[in-house]
């Protein structure tokens, strides 16, 4: 009859081992961050007078909301960077138009 091994043996065998020893491993891949959208900023270009401008860049901020919900990291980037230059043009666009009434409403004699 053989004599089984101690069990610290079986124990010290079994922590060594590559199947129980879980915490080494690092996950390969991780998480990429969420792109930017920008929909806040092209909410707030919406209060600015240069209307068809602002909604196409909210427009464009939706969709790379939800292109980054259906998983299309690349594409979501691509639609929050036109998102931000629209926005950026729609809210240059909304100030000279306020600053033109400005500059025509106060210069102009009223009868």
């Amino acid at each position: 009859m053989s004599a089984l091994p101690a069990a610290a043996d079986i124990k010290r065998a079994l922590e060594n081992s590559p199947e129980t020893n879980i915490e080494d491993e690092q996950p390969d891949e991780q998480p990429e961050a969420y792109p930017k959208s920008y929909l806040v900023l092209s909410i707030l270009s919406c209060f600015c007078p240069a209307y068809p401008v602002n909604i196409v860049a909210f427009v464009f901020a939706v969709m790379a909301s939800k292109s980054y919900s259906n998983g299309d990291i690349e594409g979501s980037k691509r639609l929050g960077r036109n998102a931000l230059w629209v926005a950026i043009a729609s809210i240059i666009i909304g100030l000279v138009m306020i600053g033109i009434y400005c500059v025509v409403h106060f210069t102009t004699d009223a009868i």
